[in-house]
C-alpha cells in the first residue's frame, strides 16, 4: 500500500483566531503579540505586506499603528489553544490516523481512504472554514517532508485554492519547482544549515535532491538524510500518535514589571506551580524534584544582573500541589536577594515517572490518602469556574492585577473559556 500523507496547516493562526470573534478584523494588518506585548509572533497577509517580520520587537513597528491602521492585540494563549483543541478534534474525524504537530498543524493518514485526495482536501478546508471559521491550507503527499513542502505550496499558489497534492504535478513540473525554491523551503532546515548547505554548493531543494545520500550522512546528520530520503518520495519518519511523556514541565513568565518585593515574587512562583501541577496531574505523572529560577533584567544596563535556581528533592514522587509549592518555596528563599529589581521568575518539574507504576519503600513517608481526592476536587472546580478559583497560600491573589503580571492591555476576550466573556450577539 502506498502512503499518502495530509498536513493541515492553520493561516496566520493567531490572527485567524482573533478575526473568528471580531470580524472586522478581516481585510486589516493585524498582529498578535507575545507575553507582555513583546515582539510580533503572528501576522496577517495585510501585516506581511507591510514588511512586518516574525520576531520583530513590537516597538520597532509601533509607528505603523497611527500611519497605516495596524491593529496589534496581545497574546489570547486560552482562546487560541481552545480553538486548536476544536480543530483536531474535528479533523480527526476524517482519517484513521491522525499526529497532532503543533497548535496549529496535524498530519492525517489518507493511505486507506478510497476519496479522492484533493476532493477531500477541499473537503476538510470547507468544514474547518464553516463550522470553526478557521481558515487552512492543505498538503498532501507521500511523506511527511513533501507533505510540508505542499502546504507550502498550497498557501503560496493561489491557483492551487489552499490544496496541494505533491503527485498532481508532472515530474518535469516537481523538478523545477525544486529548481525554483531554496533550501530553507524544507522542513528542518534553519537559517544556519542553510549556509553550511551552501558551503558545500547547494541552494535550492533540487542542489539538495540530487546530492548523494552518503554524503548528506558523513557531511551533516542522520536527520537531513531521512529529510532527504522523504524528499525523494520514500518514507524514513515514522508516526508519532502517542506523544512520549514530557521529561519536565516549565512555567515562567517575565513580570509585567519589574520588582523589589520578596512576596510578590514568591506569590508568582506559587502561580505557576499551580499551572505546573495541573499539567502533572493531567499526564498522570508524578515529580520528584521541584527547581525555581530567578532573574533580573539581562538587558537593562544599569543594574546589576542575577540569576540564580534552586533544585529540591521529594523523598517521594508527588502531584500534590501543597507539596511542589513547599519545596519551591524552599528553593526561593535560598536564592532570593534583597534590593534586586527582579524581572522573571519561574518554577520546573523534574525527574517525572508514571504514577499508575509509583513504587513504594519500606522506608517511603506515604502520601496523604486524602491528596488524589482533594486535588481532584480542586481541579474540577477550578475547570468549572476558571483556571484560579481555587488556589493555595500566595496564589490566592491579593490584587485582581499583581505587579509581576504579564501585560496584555491588548487582549481580546477568552470567548471560549470564560462565561463573563462570551461573545454577544446582537
Amino acid at each position: 500500500m502506498k502512503s499518502l500523507i495530509a498536513l493541515i496547516d492553520g493561516n496566520n493562526f493567531y490572527v485567524s483566531c482573533e478575526r473568528v470573534f471580531n470580524p472586522s478584523l478581516r481585510g486589516k494588518a493585524v498582529v498578535v503579540l507575545s507575553n507582555n506585548d513583546g515582539c510580533v509572533v503572528s501576522r496577517s497577509n495585510e501585516a506581511k505586506a507591510l514588511g512586518i517580520g516574525m520576531g520583530i520587537p513590537f516597538f520597532k513597528v509601533a509607528h505603523l499603528v497611527k500611519s497605516h491602521g495596524l491593529v496589534a492585540l496581545s497574546s489570547n494563549f486560552s482562546l487560541y489553544a481552545d480553538m486548536s483543541e476544536r480543530m483536531m478534534r474535528l479533523l480527526k474525524r476524517f482519517a484513521p490516523r491522525q499526529e497532532v504537530y503543533s497548535i496549529d498543524e496535524c498530519f492525517l493518514d489518507l493511505s486507506e481512504l478510497p476519496d479522492n485526495p484533493q476532493e477531500l482536501g477541499h473537503t476538510l478546508r470547507q468544514n474547518l472554514l464553516k463550522q470553526l471559521g478557521l481558515p487552512v491550507g492543505v498538503g498532501i503527499a507521500p511523506t511527511k517532508t513533501l507533505a510540508k513542502l505542499a502546504n507550502h505550496l498550497a498557501k503560496k499558489t493561489p491557483s492551487l485554492q489552499g490544496v496541494c497534492l505533491w503527485s498532481a504535478f508532472s515530474q518535469k513540473e516537481q523538478q523545477t519547482l525544486l529548481m525554483d525554491l531554496p533550501s530553507s523551503t524544507l522542513w528542518g532546515i534553519g537559517e544556519r544549515l542553510e549556509k553550511a548547505l551552501a558551503a558545500m554548493d547547494i541552494h535550492t531543494l533540487w542542489d539538495f535532491h540530487q546530492t548523494p545520500l552518503p554524503f548528506i550522512r558523513s557531511h551533516c546528520n542522520v536527520l537531513l538524510a531521512r529529510t532527504l530520503t522523504e524528499l525523494r518520495g520514500e518514507v524514513a519518519l515514522d508516526w508519532d500518535e502517542h506523544p512520549v511523556a514530557r521529561q519536565q514541565i516549565i512555567c515562567s513568565r517575565s513580570f509585567g514589571n519589574a520588582t523589589l518585593s520578596y512576596s510578590a515574587i514568591e506569590e508568582a512562583v506559587v502561580f505557576h506551580m499551580h499551572r505546573a501541577a495541573l499539567q502533572l496531574r493531567e499526564e498522570g505523572s508524578l515529580c520528584h524534584s521541584v527547581g525555581v529560577f530567578i532573574r533580573t533584567n539581562p538587558f537593562r544596563q544599569r543594574t546589576l544582573y542575577y540569576s540564580n535556581h534552586a533544585i529540591e528533592s521529594l523523598v517521594v514522587g508527588s502531584d500534590d500541589t501543597r507539596t511542589l509549592n513547599a519545596a519551591a518555596i524552599q528553593g526561593l528563599r535560598r536564592i532570593f536577594k534583597p534590593g534586586l529589581l527582579y524581572h522573571k521568575a519561574g518554577v520546573v518539574l523534574l525527574h517525572l515517572t508514571d504514577k499508575s507504576k509509583q513504587q513504594q519503600s519500606l522506608f517511603d513517608t506515604p502520601a496523604s490518602p486524602h491528596s488524589d481526592k482533594l486535588m481532584g476536587t480542586i481541579d474540577q472546580l477550578n475547570q468549572r469556574f476558571g483556571g484560579t478559583t481555587i488556589t493555595f497560600g500566595s496564589g490566592a491573589l491579593k490584587h485582581t492585577n499583581p505587579i509581576w503580571a504579564v501585560r496584555i492591555e491588548k487582549r481580546s476576550p477568552r470567548y471560549t473559556t470564560k462565561w463573563d466573556e462570551l461573545a454577544n450577539a446582537n
